[in-house]
C-alpha cells in the first residue's frame, strides 16, 4: 500500500510543495491535498500550518506530524493532537531570511529612518547626525536557531550586541545573558530591543508594562516571534507615552490586525504581515523528505519538537 503525506496550510498553495517534495518522494509516496484525499486510512504523513480543529481525527494511522514553519507554538497547544512525533523546520533559507529582517529593522531604527520619513510627510529637511553601529547596544530576547542567527548577523555590522536566554551560549561578538534576573539589566542598556522569544506558557505576554518601563527611554522595539509574547496594550501604551521611540512589527496576538486598532497610526511604527521568514518549498524539501524516510525505516528524526517545552 502506497503511504500518503496529506498537505494543509492556508496561505501556502499545494502545488509548489507537491512539486518540490515529490523528487525526493519518489513514486512510494503519495502527496495530496487535504480536501482531494480520497483514502484517509493511507495518509502515514502530515505536513501542516494552522489546520482547522479536528483535522488529525480524519487521519487513524498517522506517524508523523511535519509543521510547515519553524515556530510551532499553535500546533503543540492543540487538544486535537495525535500522540505522534512532530518536527519543525530548521530551513538554512529561513535562518537567512528572519536575519535579513532582523538586520534591516535594527537599522531602520539605528539609522533613525522613522524620524525621516516622518519629516518627508511634512516635506522638512530634518537632518539628523548618525551614531555609528559600536555606539548603539542591540538586544535580542531568544537566541534559538534564529536567534542566534539573527544576533550573529547585528554583531557581524558592528553593533554592541547582547543577547538574553535560557542557558549561556558562545556567539561571536555577542555578550549573552542568562536567566530572569538578567533580564531586566538587558532591557535598561538597549537602544534596540529585538524579541525572538519562542511562544510557550512561560513566554505569554512576558514582555508587559514593566518590561517595557524597564528599557531605556527612547528605546526601539523590534517583534518578529509571536504577538502573544508581547502585552499588546502595554506596547501601545509604551509608544503614545514617547517611552519607545518606534517599533517594527511583523507579529500580532490576533491576525490580521484589525483596520481600526491603534499600532496603525502610532508615529514610527511599521508594521508587516507575519512575513519575517516564510518556508520556501525548494530549500525545505530535502529535510521533509528525509524526516519523511527517517519514519518508514525507524532512524531518528531531525528538528524533533518537545511537547514539554514547546518547542
Amino acid at each position: 500500500m502506497t503511504d500518503t503525506l496529506v498537505f494543509y496550510s492556508g496561505p501556502d498553495p499545494f502545488e509548489p510543495w507537491r512539486d518540490a517534495l515529490a523528487p525526493h518522494l519518489g513514486s512510494d509516496v503519495r502527496i495530496e491535498e487535504a480536501d482531494a484525499v480520497t483514502d484517509p486510512e493511507t495518509v502515514r504523513f502530515a505536513l501542516v500550518w494552522m489546520p482547522p480543529e479536528g483535522f488529525f481525527a480524519r487521519f487513524p494511522n498517522l506517524q508523523l506530524v511535519i509543521n510547515l514553519g519553524a515556530g510551532v507554538d499553535r500546533l503543540v497547544a492543540r487538544n486535537d493532537l495525535p500522540d505522534v512525533p512532530i518536527t519543525r523546520l530548521s530551513d538554512p533559507e529561513m535562518g537567512r531570511m528572519m536575519a535579513g529582517y532582523v538586520l534591516f529593522s535594527v537599522l531602520r531604527h539605528a539609522r533613525d529612518i522613522p524620524h525621516f520619513e516622518a519629516a518627508q510627510a511634512r516635506r522638512e529637511w530634518a537632518y539628523k547626525h548618525p551614531r555609528a553601529a559600536s555606539e548603539i547596544t542591540v538586544a535580542i530576547l531568544g537566541l534559538g536557531e534564529l536567534g542566534a542567527l539573527a544576533a550573529t548577523e547585528i554583531a557581524r555590522q558592528g553593533f554592541d550586541t547582547h543577547g538574553w536566554a535560557t542557558r549561556p551560549k558562545d556567539l561571536p561578538g555577542v555578550t549573552v545573558h542568562c536567566g530572569d534576573d538578567a533580564l531586566d539589566d538587558v532591557l535598561a542598556q538597549a537602544d534596540i530591543v529585538v524579541c525572538m522569544l519562542p511562544l510557550t506558557p512561560d513566554t505569554c505576554k512576558r514582555l508587559d508594562e514593566n518590561c517595557f518601563g524597564r528599557m531605556k527611554p527612547g528605546a526601539a522595539f523590534v517583534n518578529v516571534s509571536r504577538g502573544e509574547v508581547v502585552d499588546q496594550d502595554a506596547l501601545v501604551i509604551a509608544l503614545r507615552d514617547g517611552r519607545l521611540s518606534g517599533a517594527t512589527l511583523d507579529v500580532f496576538e490576533t491576525e490580521p490586525l484589525a483596520p481600526d486598532h491603534p499600532l496603525w497610526s502610532l508615529p514610527g511604527v511599521l508594521i508587516t504581515p507575519h512575513l519575517a521568514s516564510v518556508a520556501l518549498p525548494n530549500s525545505a524539501a530535502p529535510q521533509i523528505a528525509a524526516n519523511i524516510r527517517a519514519t518508514q525505516t525507524g532512524r531518528a528524526l531531525a528538528n524533533e519538537v518537545s511537547r514539554l517545552r514547546g518547542y
